[in-house]
């Protein structure tokens, strides 16, 4: 079953591999910052941000997906997003454009398993394919 939806996306890259974003649900995009590590906490996440007054927590989308993690470049990017009404930080290797797909498939069940569970669909650019991240299981503990 496919759905159409007008909706946007930001599209963002972790290595090779490309991802989406609602647009809805992104605050801001912001450049690389320090990043203050907190003790105690889950691997995945970073540590926090001090964003204009506010400490937001960031999360590294590369160790939440079992990958390794990479040194940063120009083109690394904090996604700060609204979750739970809080605001949080994913740190990605790129952000390339806002878009919407032509259509959009849910994931194969077999990709059911904890890293499937991280995606809400795959939606179609032209000829390539981009998973659309299920920012609810992304960002709960």
């Amino acid at each position: 079953m496919s759905v159409v939806s007008q909706e946007q996306y930001v599209a963002i890259g972790i290595g090779t591999e490309k991802y989406a974003i609602r647009i809805h649900d992104i605050e801001e995009i912001i450049r690389m910052q320090d990043i203050t590590k907190i003790p105690n906490v889950q691997a995945h996440i970073k540590g926090v941000i001090n964003l204009r007054g506010r400490i937001i927590p960031v999360v590294s989308l590369r160790h939440r997906f079992g990958l390794n993690e990479d040194e940063y470049t120009k083109d690394t990017r904090i996604v700060v997003v609204k979750y739970a009404d809080e605001m949080i930080g994913i740190v990605v290797d790129s952000v390339s454009q806002v878009t919407m797909f032509s259509e959009i498939q849910q994931p194969p069940e077999t990709l059911g398993d904890s890293k499937g569970s991280f995606f809400s669909g795959i939606g179609k650019v032209d000829d390539e394919l981009v998973s659309i991240l299920n920012l609810d299981k992304v960002l709960q503990q």
